[in-house]
């Protein structure tokens, strides 16, 4: 083969690069010298490390290139380049040590590189201060450990990684630190390491002495990690339209570019057509796999009374704190103290501690600790002497707390609160109206009989469970519809398939009464000449308490009959359910059938004229955190939007003619003032009077009145 320019290559590497792509065998000679070149050079670098050097940076590139044409060769190269990055990692040159990076990468992406031996000198770099290479080094090492996970998990290389992760956590370089922790935090939200060893790690860096590591896994903790902007589910490619691409496509101009735009459009739409078409994902949240929830939150706590943080720092430490205690019913009675201290209206951030006051609430939690948490916040909110916004916030908190610890409320205060409902301001009387709708559906026993409302099934059939009591059924509440509906169904189909041609006795109400008027006339009268015997029989000197005793008893009588009737109507009810739920496999329209019977129970009244209640009045299900917009729910009257007051405006137009001036005179045939003929006569007559009612200048005045003063002198 023949060459040109062969005295050329050696100094012209990039040429020298594609033809060794292209035949690598020719071109082995000419490698060898560049190799040569390369090892001296070397030499000569570590003598003055701190200084740049041009020409090695070049034979470092090319020799990256070319490492998969002569693996022999440069089976040491890898090797070597760690070796100098790990010696003079620190007093190398920003731009040498970002060369030698990429040549890494580069003999990494071509696999002539473990991963492991890669990340771990990479973690290391972290301690360079350099803003550039970090950033760098972290895009690398997210994307490399997610493509090594993309087709399943290597658990191996996980593991060790991990480990070495967890020893940076602990660095005393707080740099390495904190961007080792946001590896590990975007990894977990790109679901490539979301398992519980990665979140048990990010939860030891909530004790860290450095400050940014510790509030950014405390902010950790505190995301909704499912829900995350920059996950790879969030592409701005996938937001392309592939309707408007193709339409645009089929109006404009037939051009390649606007041809291979479509195809990558319909490439993109068919991806998330795929990704729709699969089963979603669902992940719990960090804070649920955490192994010591208890541990961590007492030496949070721990550390949140002994050191001296900021106001925002504490507030996201107790936000973690009262959400581990509300999730894992922990017990920590010494945070409820703590929160006590800051509970007062003109507290910074107060809402925020009084949803923490309510995530930190659960049924496991004594009732004395909590009720002396409510007692403060109706002492310190709920008193005239504070706005009414105050007053409303106060009573939402108290309202948020009790739907969690029921039995933190007492029969006193509740009353005392439940009087609100009539206040002047409507904020107040909503969030009173709330807390009063919320104890009637969990415990009315507690509310004045006015305020308990008309009883429903539900609140029938409500049971107060005591402190610690566990209700666990063995049935599914509400089953018994389901077999009431079979019947209903056999029923009708029994009477559609009887024969048409029997003869069926209908009797009226009208007929029964005109019956038996005659046998009633004759009882009346038998029945009132027993009355007048009995009468004259018993003794004369019963006294009136003796008739209100025998009322009393016959109240109590058929108080205790209903009763009993409602509990063998009950228990009669539980069998029927059991018996459903033991029977037969229910389907999703069974489950939906349950629940609309359950929303009834809660709707419909108990009495026997069938009387309803509204349905807003039903307590929605309880979430396990606590927003803060239920809190700091104030009703107002809401302003009018535009269309609104276009109506309003249209509505007192409704007297002025459609077009045109409104004659206000009295009398229509009397003359009118100058003012209104005026507004009849053409511009060029009155703009002489129009420049007049201008206001000029203190300049302009200056100069009339010199006018004016010269005009005096001429005329004397």
């Amino acid at each position: 083969m023949v060459r040109k320019q062969n005295n050329q290559l050696p100094d012209n590497l990039p040429q020298l690069q594609n033809l060794i792509k292209r035949d690598a065998e020719s071109y082995h000679e000419e490698f060898m010298q560049q190799l040569e070149h390369f090892k001296n050079t070397i030499e000569v670098f570590e003598l003055t490390p701190e200084q740049p050097n041009k020409t090695l940076d070049e034979l470092v590139m090319f020799m990256a290139q070319v490492a998969q044409c002569y693996p022999k060769e440069l089976s040491s190269f890898p090797q070597q380049l760690i070796n100098l990055l790990e010696k003079h990692n620190t007093v190398l040159e920003n731009s040498m040590r970002m060369i030698f990076c990429k040549a890494l990468i580069l003999l990494r992406n071509k696999n002539l590189l473990a991963p492991t031996d890669l990340l771990e000198l990479f973690f290391k770099l972290l301690r360079c201060q350099d803003k550039a290479l970090r950033s760098f080094l972290e895009n690398h090492i997210v994307t490399d450990i997610k493509n090594i996970n993309a087709k399943h998990k290597n658990a191996k290389l996980n593991t060790t990684l991990q480990n070495f992760m967890f020893v940076m956590l602990n660095d005393t370089n707080h740099r390495a630190a904190k961007m080792s922790l946001d590896i590990m935090i975007d990894l977990y939200k790109k679901n490539v390491w979301n398992d519980t060893k990665t979140v048990n790690v990010i939860a030891t860096a909530c004790f860290s002495k450095v400050v940014k590591v510790m509030v950014t896994a405390l902010k950790f903790f505190l995301g909704k990690d499912p829900e995350e902007k920059d996950s790879d589910e969030s592409d701005s490619e996938d937001e392309v339209d592939p309707k408007e691409v193709m339409m645009a496509n089929k109006v404009n101009k037939k051009t390649r570019k606007r041809e291979k735009q479509l195809s990558k459009v319909k490439k993109i739409a068919a991806k998330n057509y795929k990704k729709k078409k699969n089963a979603p994902v669902f992940n719990f949240s960090a804070i649920h796999l955490i192994h010591d929830p208890q541990g961590m939150a007492e030496k949070l706590f721990k550390q949140l009374e002994t050191q001296t943080k900021r106001f925002e720092v504490k507030l996201m430490m107790l936000d973690v704190i009262s959400r581990l205690i509300g999730l894992h019913d922990l017990f920590l009675f010494n945070f409820y103290p703590y929160l006590q201290r800051f509970m007062q209206p003109h507290q910074r951030e107060v809402t925020r501690i009084l949803q923490f006051a309510a995530q930190s609430s659960h049924e496991l939690v004594p009732p004395d600790i909590i009720e002396s948490v409510l007692k403060t916040i109706a002492n310190n909110f709920v008193t005239e002497r504070n706005s009414s916004d105050v007053m409303a916030v106060g009573l939402n908190a108290i309202k948020e707390i009790c739907s969690r610890c029921p039995l933190s409320m007492n029969e006193d205060l509740l009353q005392d609160l439940a009087q609100y409902k009539a206040y002047k301001d409507r904020s107040v009387m909503m969030a009173a109206r709330g807390l009063i709708v919320l104890f009637r559906n969990i415990r009315p026993e507690l509310l004045h009989k006015k305020d308990r409302g008309r009883p429903t099934e539900a609140s029938e059939e409500l049971e107060v469970r005591e402190y610690g009591q566990v209700d666990a059924k063995d049935f599914i509440p509400g089953a018994e519809v389901l077999l009431k509906e079979t019947h209903s169904d056999v029923e009708i189909n029994s009477e559609s398939e009887s024969d048409d041609d029997e003869w069926v006795d209908i009797k009226h109400s009208s007929d029964e009464e005109i019956e038996g008027d005659d046998d009633d006339d004759d009882d009346e009268e038998e029945d009132d000449d027993e009355e007048v015997d009995d009468e004259q029989d018993e003794d004369d000197e019963e006294t009136e308490e003796g008739k209100e005793d025998k009322k009393e008893k016959k109240t109590e009588e058929t108080v205790l009959k209903g009763k009993a009737k409602k509990a063998a109507e009950r228990k009669l009810k539980v069998e029927q359910a059991k018996q459903v739920s033991l029977d037969r496999l229910l389907t999703d329209e069974d489950f939906k059938r349950i629940d609309l019977a359950n929303v009834k129970k809660q709707v419909f009244s108990s009495s026997a004229k069938g009387l309803k209640r509204k349905i807003d009045e039903s307590v929605p299900e309880r979430s396990d955190l606590v927003k803060l917009g239920d809190i700091e729910n104030i009703y107002k009257r809401k302003k009018h939007d535009k269309q609104t007051r276009l109506e309003t405006v249209k509505n007192g137009q409704t007297d002025r003619k459609e077009f045109g001036y409104k004659d206000g005179r009295q009398n229509i045939h009397c003359s009118k003032t100058n003012r209104e003929k005026r507004k009849n006569k053409a511009h060029q007559m009155i703009v002489h009077k129009m420049k007049g009612k201008v206001k000029r200048s203190f300049k302009d005045k200056q100069v009339a009145l010199r006018n004016h003063l010269t005009k005096q002198k001429k005329m004397r």
